[in-house]
């Protein structure tokens, strides 16, 4: 009786090891509170939903990205709106300690980000192109490139363990056309979550109820109302879908569940990580 009590437990334990070791690790990487939100908050709910682990970085504080508020208590309100969408997107939510506006790609950030991708154990990290209009974006892009080989180099960061081996890093969708537009090797439907990133999205009041519409000349059309201010943002940040988009959805879909998909959010392959094959990607991407 006590083996066989033995060699169930045994293969109890190994059923949950085997079940942990299927867990995907992904890291979405932003400048500011907000960006790995918009960039891929629909593929994160539906990693989180999967029983994944998601992490999001914000690489500053957004202490200066408001017309009215700034400095320390922007950030203290940057960063509780960070975790409440957090919990809404079922991630965890990082935001480091880095002035807004003022983002360098030091060796200090760069170990930073090490660090931080080697304990999440990653297999996927995303993060915008080096191609922005915003330098925290430009140099948050640099920063993830710097860091993409450098996570599996022991003597880099050594207090924290390298990865054995490279994740797939991974470029979120930009309109910038110069020097080379985006490509989107990599499409998600996320037609199903959008109106939970959407509601997601909605935590971080002072970005998109206060600081953007007042950027551009809007702020007296924002809404009043919880569920009006749903919908206005939704109308306001739903992605739309090109030919090109299109093409990768078929890939990866095929087309007749394709001709079903209104929303999606699409990425590019980064060269400085892994370069997966379609199997690796369908394996790490189990939603295709």
């Amino acid at each position: 009786m006590k083996k066989l009590l033995f060699l169930l437990y045994s293969i109890f334990s190994f059923s949950l090891f085997a079940f942990a070791q299927d867990k995907i690790n992904v890291v979405v990487i932003g400048a500011h509170p907000d960006d790995c939100d918009i960039d891929a908050g629909g593929t994160a709910i539906q990693f989180a939903n999967a029983g994944h682990n998601v992490l999001f970085i914000s690489v500053t504080n957004g202490d200066a990205g408001h017309y009215a508020k700034g400095g320390g208590a922007l950030a203290k309100i940057r960063r509780t709106e960070a975790q409440e969408a957090g919990k809404r997107f079922g991630v965890k939510y990082m935001v480091l300690d880095n002035h807004d506006g003022e983002l360098m790609p030091t060796l200090d950030i760069r170990l930073n980000l090490i660090r931080l991708i080697r304990q999440w154990k990653a297999d996927i990290v995303i993060g915008p192109r080096p191609n922005d209009y915003h330098p925290d974006h430009r140099n948050t892009a640099i920063l993830i490139q710097d860091a993409a080989y450098m996570v599996i180099v022991p003597n880099v960061a050594p207090d924290t363990p390298p990865l054995k081996k490279n994740p797939v890093f991974l470029y979120t969708e930009d309109r910038f056309q110069k020097p080379i537009p985006f490509q989107p090797d990599i499409t998600m439907d996320i037609t199903e979550v959008l109106d939970q990133k959407i509601y997601a999205m909605s935590a971080h009041e002072s970005q998109f109820f206060e600081w953007l519409p007042w950027t551009m000349g809007k702020l007296d059309q924002v809404p009043k109302t919880k569920e009006e201010r749903l919908q206005w943002l939704k109308e306001w940040r739903k992605p739309k879908i090109n030919n090109e988009i299109k093409q990768s959805l078929t890939k990866w879909y095929g087309e007749e569940k394709t001709k079903t998909i209104q929303y999606s959010e699409s990425f590019e392959i980064c060269e400085y990580g892994r370069r997966p094959s379609d199997e690796e990607i369908r394996k790490l991407f189990p939603f295709f």
